[in-house]
């Protein structure tokens, strides 16, 4: 072994080491940036949380079934524990209600998401209004205070959407930016919107007047609930829209929170819905057709990196769709429909036309995804697509961040939601067992790590140092890891859990054993030490690779078969398996190599735990002149075995290179008897 690689062990510890230092950092800085905590979070049996009551109910008043409800329970455990392991517990109480309760002091986000009935529906756009008259009447008092003519809201651009004949790509609502597509997915095309006008000389000043002006659309001076003129009968039709529902869009003002909490809209008519991004856009209310496509009928949603023509990932942020076979066929129809309306808003542009038809027909160029009655996404099609799309796979651009694009995919994903719901009740639940369990499973595991510790000092004698480190970096590795995915991933240690970290204990301590067990083996076996340490790692890699691979494939399984409890016990088990294994690997088998450096070590001293007498070993191989000799008779016989692969190739050039080997050999003998000589006068090569 050549001095560079002896140096190697010592490298690979200090980098363990280090990466081990750096995470540490990394955790006290999110901590003071108060973005991650020292601490892992714990569970509801640990330190209690907030507890809330569901009462579902149906959009139509049919009766709801135990499907819904099983359906439901299963879409809330995704939103509040899309991880499985934040240990949010979900359950059934008195047939229908749903009892869900989450740990610690849940931020708003998660609360909304167990409040927020997740009923979505895929709409057609009627109308985009240009604004509330409560915003309009502001405008004319702060502009214009001494009641001269103002004109009247005007309409702002509404977001537009890019699309492909195979994978349409639609503008989200919330971006501020049109998508911009490569190869075959152009740049996105501003759709004008509606703007209804006032042909009254009186100037109105209130919302009241101004709705009215705006939503009298024969300017009869009445509000109708009469439909308007239309050709068709389709759900986009203008058949849907009344004077009183423009008078309702124009008064909703999509700037108040109380319009932006969501509520149960009958699939079956048109309503007013706001976008959750009222805030940031400048037109009002939408007035969206009855429902096209349910939730229920998209079949999955991912956000990811959107890919060229050619295959190659671009730095894009997108949200791809699928719909299942009933989705396929109907936004099959809705974009067929869609597509007719854009090619007449583009023909009336061309023309130069500006008057009400042309941009109503812009508008209803576009389809809304509504979640509870809140508009999440609205988007058209790009130019350059001619038909219909029918494979069900829609992809959705916008100048997403990744933030925007998960969450949009995850709107998506846990949106389609049966059923609404109302909150019963609300309240914070104290710790079912407390901090007082917590501390003595803690102890528990101190005394169980201190009489392991004790066993393997008296089992291993020196070579329990080895081990009591490496269970000091595993339990420091297990404590980072466990940290850190509470911080990033919501994890929250419960009573389970830390059952799961003491079994663990065990686990790492069988690796030890086994790794020591195989060196010791291959000592007594009369192999060097170095030798015994390379070979007793080989045997003993296998045997521990595939005792954790069980541990691994049970945790694993059970994982995904269990929930609450069970399953946070499932986790933290496979997550110490996956350290033990790190450690073994990347610690206690380079500090095995680096020890025996080390005269104490390296000699075979009595207490060593690597001593030849005490092992029962045939032979006393031990010391630096003997494993020299060791290495050069090894490296002869590598010679040898060249030697006859050259001689088969070419005799001649073998025969020249023998005469050089045979000196060498000749040399190595002699060496190799005056290290007999002197390692029979004494054990190890010393002189008693």
């Amino acid at each position: 072994m050549s001095s560079k690689q002896r140096k190697r062990p010592g490298r690979r510890l200090l980098m363990f080491i280090l990466v081990l230092v750096i995470g540490f950092g990394a955790l006290v800085a999110g901590s003071m940036r108060h973005k991650a905590s020292l601490t892992p979070g714990l569970a509801l049996d640990l330190e209690g949380g907030t507890q809330l009551i569901l009462t579902p109910t149906t959009s139509d008043g049919s009766a709801i079934s135990d499907e819904d409800v099983e359906q439901a329970i299963e879409v809330i455990r995704q939103r509040v524990d899309a991880s499985g392991v934040s240990e949010a517990q979900i359950s059934r109480q008195g047939g229908q209600n749903i009892v869900v309760s989450l740990p610690g002091k849940p931020s708003q986000a998660t609360l909304e998401l167990v409040r927020t009935s997740a009923v979505m529906y895929f709409r057609p756009v009627l109308r985009i209004l240009p604004g509330s008259a409560q915003q309009a009447a502001k405008n004319i008092a702060s502009q214009n205070p001494s009641g001269a003519a103002t004109p009247a809201p005007t309409a702002q651009p509404s977001p537009s959407a890019s699309s492909e004949a195979t994978q349409p790509a639609a503008d989200s609502e919330g971006a501020e930016e049109e998508g911009a597509g490569e190869g075959e997915q152009p740049a996105a095309t501003p759709a004008p919107t509606a703007q209804p006008t006032a042909q009254s000389t009186a100037q109105p000043r209130t919302p009241e007047e101004i709705a009215k002006q705006l939503a009298d659309v024969n300017q009869d001076g009445v509000i109708s609930s009469d439909p308007l003129p239309a050709q068709d009968k389709t759900n986009s039709s203008d058949s849907w829209i009344t004077e009183k529902l423009l008078y309702d869009g124009y008064m909703t003002d999509c700037s108040d929170p109380k319009n932006l909490t969501g509520q149960t809209q009958d699939p079956k008519v048109a309503v007013i819905s706001c976008s959750k991004e009222a805030g940031s856009r400048q037109h009002g209310a939408y007035i969206l057709g009855p429902a096209e496509i349910t939730g229920t009928e998209l079949k999955s949603a991912n956000s990811g990196l959107e890919t060229d023509s050619r295959g190659q990932a671009t730095n894009q942020w997108v949200v791809s769709l699928a719909f299942n076979a009933d989705g396929t066929k109907k936004f099959a129809e809705l974009s067929k429909r869609l597509l007719a309306y854009r090619d007449q808003a583009s023909a009336a542009g061309a023309q130069g036309a500006q008057n009400q038809q042309a941009q109503s027909s812009g508008d209803k160029a576009q389809f809304a995804i509504v979640l509870d009655g809140l508009t999440i996404m609205a988007s058209g099609f790009n130019e350059t697509v001619h038909s219909p799309i029918t494979d069900g796979r829609v992809q959705i651009t916008g100048g997403f961040t990744q933030n925007q694009a998960n969450t949009l995919a995850n709107q998506l994903s846990f949106g389609s939601l049966p059923l609404s719901f109302t909150v019963q009740s609300e309240q914070q639940i104290s710790a079912t067992l407390g901090t007082e369990q917590l501390r003595n499973g803690l102890i528990a595991g101190l005394i169980g790590f201190a009489l392991i510790i004790l066993y393997l000092a008296w089992q291993y004698r020196g070579l329990a140092v080895v081990a009591v480190a490496s269970l000091v970096v595993a339990a420091a590795g297990t404590y980072l890891v466990i940290a850190t995915l509470s911080a990033t991933m919501g994890y929250r240690l419960s009573l389970a859990g830390v059952a799961g970290l003491i079994i663990s204990i065990g686990i790492t301590v069988d690796s030890f054993i086994i790794y020591f067990e195989r060196i010791r083996d291959e000592v007594r076996q009369g192999r060097t030490l170095r030798t015994a340490i390379d070979e007793g790692w080989k045997h003993a890699r296998r045997t521990i690779l595939v005792s954790d691979a069980v541990n691994l494939v049970a945790a694993i399984v059970l994982y995904f078969l269990a929930v609450g409890g069970v399953q946070g016990f499932a986790f933290t088990l496979g997550v110490t398996t996956c350290v033990d294994l790190a450690i073994i690997i990347f610690f206690t088998h380079p500090m095995m190599e680096w020890i025996v450096r080390f005269r104490f070590f390296g000699e075979g001293h009595r207490l060593s735990g690597l001593d030849p007498e005490h092992l029962g070993a045939t032979s006393s191989t031990y010391g630096r002149g003997r494993e020299a000799v060791a290495d050069r008779v090894a490296g002869s016989l590598a010679r040898r075995k060249a030697e006859a692969r050259r001689n088969a190739e070419s005799p001649q050039r073998a025969a020249e290179e023998s005469d050089g080997e045979a000196a060498d050999d000749e040399a190595e003998q002699q060496e190799g008897d005056v290290v007999d000589v002197a390692a029979d006068k004494g054990k190890d090569g010393e002189t008693k």
